[in-house]
């Protein structure tokens, strides 16, 4: 068995719903893949998490590097026994959280040199160090390690991204060790200019990666932005390979990706939103911890079918956020991956009917994004 194959069912425009079958389970796609950034979704049991939907989740190479370490996690069986999830895995490079939450000491053309946001110790990170932390977590599909600039970097800090992001894609490859039951995708930087990101695919694809990610969005770009890459991009990325669009987010985001034939996505959003009272439903965002909600005996969304709507009302969560108690916060998580998972269904079925833009003209939840663009019911 090969690490990863992938088929597509299904076209609509070029909105496209197949499935990637790895040695640990497959997956439908377009698929949404919740976020578990040190080896737990937080606040969310595998068992619960399954319910939801959900069949291929994301770890962080960068956190578990740190703590534990990956020999400990590999001593302990890999990252699938780890994280108590028998289903697919995907790990990340490491490349964003390094530049985007770490002390960097120096960037050079072999990687990164930075202090640890937990105790400040010193560390490097190179495309074989990365290679050589996914290699041992184990996960079915990693990544190659990137450099990964914020929207607004000016284009000569763009092209040099982009030539280190190809530099690394090479060194990556050379140093990968478990190609037989590990798939290394490649990553398209460039930002938002098109001349960039058309060299940075068309490198990439010589390369010959099993999939193929667009990073570097939804970090400063703005919306309109990311539809005229994901737009012009994507088209160019290889028909039979899997396309990842890193870290995006929204649904509307989710949507726009598909249109423009996306098939994997992921965002730390459903979890850390519920952690903080706030609900996603298809009317718009439920701010739990309104008090008109005290004695609203309403499930979170009328006709979702997750055990927190099944079994409690909007008044009784409330209750448990006020009270501080833990069961709020897992109840939110609960419903806002089945929220997504529900809506990544929808999205499939819609494209196999042949009626993706109509999904997109009618369903809400095709325009639900970020808060100040939202219709909120606070």
């Amino acid at each position: 068995m090969r690490a990863l194959s992938f088929e597509l069912v299904g076209h609509d425009g070029k909105s496209r719903v197949g499935r990637a079958v790895t040695r640990h389970g497959e997956f439908d796609t377009p698929a949404f893949m919740p976020v578990g950034t040190q080896g737990t979704v937080k606040g969310l049991m595998p068992d619960q998490l399954a319910t939801t939907g959900a069949q291929c989740i994301l770890a962080n190479t960068y956190h578990l590097m740190l703590r534990p370490g990956e020999r400990v996690v590999a001593e302990l069986g890999d990252l699938h026994a780890f994280m108590g999830w028998p289903g697919a895995i995907l790990t990340d490079s490491g490349g964003f959280q390094v530049f985007s939450l770490a002390d960097i000491n120096q960037i050079s053309n072999d990687g990164v040199t930075f202090k640890s946001h937990i105790d400040g110790s010193m560390h490097q990170l190179t495309p074989a160090r990365s290679m050589e932390v996914q290699n041992a977590l184990g996960a079915d599909i990693i990544m190659a390690f990137d450099q990964c600039p914020p929207g607004d970097a000016p284009l000569p800090d763009q092209e040099v991204a982009v030539r280190r992001t190809l530099d690394w894609a090479e060194k990556c490859r050379a140093a990968h060790q478990r190609p037989d039951d590990q798939s290394l995708f490649g990553i398209v930087q460039g930002g938002t200019d098109h001349r960039l990101r058309a060299m940075c695919a068309e490198k990439l694809m010589g390369m010959d990666f099993p999939g193929y990610a667009v990073g570097g969005l939804a970090v400063g770009e703005g919306f309109e932005g990311m539809c005229d890459v994901l737009d012009f991009v994507t088209p160019m990325l290889p028909e039979d390979r899997p396309r990842y669009l890193m870290g995006v987010g929204f649904p509307r985001d989710i949507v726009v990706g598909v249109a423009a034939g996306i098939d994997m996505f992921d965002c730390v959003m459903p979890t850390r939103n519920g952690r903080n009272a706030y609900a996603f439903t298809a009317e718009g965002a439920l701010r739990l911890r309104n008090s008109r909600f005290a004695s609203d005996n309403l499930p979170i969304e009328s006709g979702c079918d997750c055990y927190a709507c099944e079994k409690f009302s909007r008044g009784a969560i409330r209750h448990f956020f006020s009270a501080g108690e833990m069961l709020g916060p897992i109840l939110l998580s609960l419903h806002n991956v089945r929220f997504y998972q529900r809506l990544m269904g929808d999205i499939r079925r819609a494209i196999r009917e042949q009626r993706f833009e109509e999904f997109v003209r009618n369903d809400p939840r095709s325009r639900l994004g970020p808060a100040e663009n939202l219709e909120e019911i606070v």
